[in-house]
């Protein structure tokens, strides 16, 4: 079903660009003023009613495939039903109604064939023609992936300009070739009409490959996203096929563009020979973009690189984390960096005075020494990379799946790689087991990680996993080991969060946890976001009794200020709001189920059993730490000071990603 989708939008993609080119083309020639024009005009109106039939085929055949996919039967394609359902009752099939109405009034104009010897009659009928060939076609970027991608009208714009400059640079070839061919026929100089078509067309399509280029970089950068989606995706690599043979089909346009002045020529020998090889490089032209258009539908049809797991294709990859241990960065007095620039421009000036009137070697010369030099500056920053380096996690990062990912810790990876302990996240692995806070370790993606779990190190004594333990259950250990390196690096004390907020030092993301209070119906921490503040509590009765109680006291003014108050008790229980005192009333949540994940994971960063309090701004970053047995716990004017200090950050930071990456 999907390639009979693919083949019915390829060929209803390519007839509507042809209509709106070759519409577009008789009006850029104008009123034809002698025989040969007026032929070759009546030949595109008659190619033009075959593109509009077959249009109308393969857009019947397009909705038809469209209704078998979205009942999941292919059997649906022929059923009258699912096709009304289809058409009626989506978005896409809305579009599509609206969209082939447009081509059957256009194919009554063409098949209708009224008069047009006036020259206002003329410009009307192929205006209009043009208007709802260039509707038709547009109308296909609101039903596109870019369209879906943002509820912003931009790059739903961005993609009707990518496919109406399409329209009229790709649908112009074929009759301009037609044009030029019949114009090289003649033992005469070509038709001047011919000359001026062409003259006319070259300057339009430089602007309109310009605009081409633009809106399929925005597309590009909305879809793609990063190189790993560009480089290890179908959908990256349909892109990249696209740009090489739109490499090809630009090399011909220049190399018909540079004839211009032969066609001039007032020889006409050698203006009717640079007529025939413009149209047979046209022709050609026309062949390269018609194979763009179909790698352009293939697009369609493939998910997203954006949305999509990359397989990366090679070895290394460049982590910008690496960037602190890059030893130029630290000492750039030990390289020789002057005596490099002057060798490379000495060596410039050397090629560039013996091929002056050679720009390639030259050109050549000069992208060698930048590639080396680019190759030379990055191979600090390359670290070792895997197929699934930028998978990444489907799990979101939440207490219970860390708490998960403990479990799977102790069970299958503590007696190589250590327990997390209280005075550091983890001890060194014996022998050649790795270090899970080493810089090394700490800078690897959780793609990386996957990888490794489930294929394992032979090399180092590491087993794979992937047979031992299901996907889910892998990345469940992965949110646990980000969790544990953030810990690690916390407790370093290289950017420890204490007890006073830092303005703009948001940088330690608070898992996700679920709130759930007794029958009412549980909200995640992800759902205050943008919203409230939260002041997260780890408590332990009788301990923290007094503190519990002033906390009660101050929830009022806490709220008034837009922060909230969750408290979580070491174990879940249907008992836990009563066990607290009802002088002053606990008119905050106390979670009393979940407990124990939220305790397990938010004791990463507060190890021990002591009394602990987190408060977390608006966006999900953990701003500032309180333990009774360390920073001592503030008072409620103390706390109300620092929610009043988040509350007076101008810039706050973007929100956190739910997927550890």
């Amino acid at each position: 079903m999907t390639t009979l989708l693919f083949g019915a939008q390829w060929v209803h993609l390519a007839q509507s660009v042809l209509l709106t080119g070759a519409f577009f083309l008789l009006l850029l020639a104008g009123r034809p003023a002698t025989d040969f024009m007026r032929h070759w005009e009546q030949r595109v109106l008659c190619w033009a009613r075959w593109y509009v039939i077959v249009a109308l085929a393969s857009g019947a055949a397009v909705l038809a495939a469209e209704a078998g996919v979205f009942e999941g039967r292919p059997e649906a394609a022929l059923e009258p039903r699912a096709i009304w359902h289809a058409m009626l009752e989506t978005r896409a099939g809305f579009l599509w109604a609206v969209r082939h109405g447009l081509l059957i009034v256009l194919a009554a104009f063409l098949f209708l064939d009224g008069d047009v010897s006036a020259r206002q009659d003329w410009i009307a009928a192929r205006g209009e023609a043009f208007l709802l060939a260039a509707l038709a076609l547009v109308l296909l970027g609101s039903s596109g992936h870019v369209a879906a991608s943002s509820e912003s009208p931009w790059p739903q714009a961005i993609d009707m300009a990518h496919l109406l400059g399409a329209g009229v640079w790709v649908g112009g070839l074929p009759p301009l070739a037609l044009l030029l061919y019949g114009a090289s026929q003649n033992a005469a100089a070509p038709d001047p009409y011919a000359v001026r078509t062409m003259q006319r067309f070259s300057r339009v399509a430089l602007i309109t490959v310009l605009i081409l280029g633009g809106s399929g970089i925005t597309s590009a950068w909305l879809l793609v996203g990063s190189v790993a989606g560009l480089v290890g995706t179908t959908h990256g690599c349909l892109l990249l096929a696209k740009f090489a043979v739109l490499v090809l089909a630009l090399l011909l346009a220049a190399a018909s563009r540079a004839m211009l002045p032969t066609l001039s020529s007032p020889a006409a020998a050698k203006s009717s020979a640079a007529a025939r090889r413009m149209a047979l490089f046209i022709a050609i032209e026309a062949g390269l973009v018609l194979v763009v258009l179909g790698l352009a539908t293939a697009m369609t049809v493939t998910t997203p690189a954006l949305h999509d797991d990359p397989v990366w294709p090679w070895p290394v990859r460049i982590s910008l984390d690496a960037l602190s241990e890059v030893p130029v960065l630290h000492r750039p007095a030990q390289l020789p960096i002057a005596s490099v620039l002057a060798v490379s421009g000495l060596t410039i000036l050397a090629v560039a005075f013996l091929v002056r009137r050679r720009p390639i070697p030259l050109l050549g010369t000069l992208f060698a020494l930048a590639a080396t030099g680019a190759a030379i500056g990055l191979q600090p920053l390359m670290v070792q990379a895997y197929p699934t380096s930028f998978v990444r996690s489907p799990l979101s990062y939440t207490a219970g799946s860390i708490a998960e990912g403990m479990a799977l810790y102790q069970a299958h990876c503590a007696s190589c790689h250590g327990t997390p302990t209280p005075d550091r996240a983890t001890p060194r692995g014996w022998g050649s087991a790795v270090d899970l806070l080493a810089s090394e370790t700490a800078r690897r993606s959780a793609g990386d990680l996957f990888w490794l779990i489930t294929h394992g190190q032979p090399n180092r004594g590491m087993p794979e996993f992937g047979s031992q333990l299901q996907e889910a259950q892998r990345w469940h250990l992965i949110n646990f080991l980000r969790a544990l390196t953030i810990s690690g690096f916390y407790s370093s004390g290289t950017s420890r969060i204490g007890a006073v907020v830092q303005p703009n030092n948001a940088w330690l993301a608070a898992p996700d946890v679920t709130i759930s209070v007794g029958p009412l119906t549980p909200i995640t921490l992800r759902e205050l976001r943008g919203r409230r503040m939260v002041l997260l509590v780890l408590y332990e009765l009788p301990g923290s009794r007094a503190r519990m109680t002033e906390l009660a006291r101050q929830y009022g003014t806490l709220s008034v200020l837009g922060a909230e108050v969750v408290a979580v008790p070491p174990q879940s229980s249907p008992e836990a709001i009563a066990e607290l005192s009802e002088r002053p009333p606990v008119l905050f949540p106390v979670v009393t189920d979940g407990n124990e994940e939220i305790a397990a994971a938010y004791r990463l960063f507060a190890p021990g059993a002591a009394h602990a309090e987190f408060l977390i701004d608006r966006q999900g970053y953990i701003r500032a730490i309180w333990r009774s047995d360390q920073t001592g716990l503030p008072d409620a004017d103390a706390v109300q000071a620092q929610v009043e200090r988040l509350n007076e950050e101008k810039s706050p930071p973007a929100l956190p990603d739910d997927h550890v990456h």
